[in-house]
């Protein structure tokens, strides 16, 4: 991401900084399924992976759920977790 800096005019106005786009549910349900196509995982070896922490998912409900991105960072890091992935590097390019 980078900041874009826009001036008014050649005054004395200091320069207005405008904040990067803010990440978005594509972006997040992209990080997930991307770390599971890494490690060669599908949405049944999650739902077993999940499994072990105690964390109740059919296949069809998880499908559909990261489809939508409705999900909680909670369940995103236990999703994280479960499949191994301890570091995530976040570059989104706009």
């Amino acid at each position: 991401m980078s900041m874009t800096l826009v001036s008014k005019t050649m005054t004395n106005v200091p320069l207005e900084v405008k904040p990067p786009q803010a990440i978005g549910v594509a972006d997040v349900k992209g990080i997930l399924k991307g770390e599971l196509k890494r490690r060669g995982l599908t949405y049944a070896d999650l739902v077993e992976k999940l499994a072990v922490q105690g964390v109740i998912e059919t296949e069809a409900n998880l499908r559909n759920k990261i489809s939508r991105g409705a999900f909680t960072a909670a369940f995103f890091m236990q999703c994280l977790f479960a499949i191994g992935c301890d570091v995530v590097h976040i570059k989104i390019n706009r």
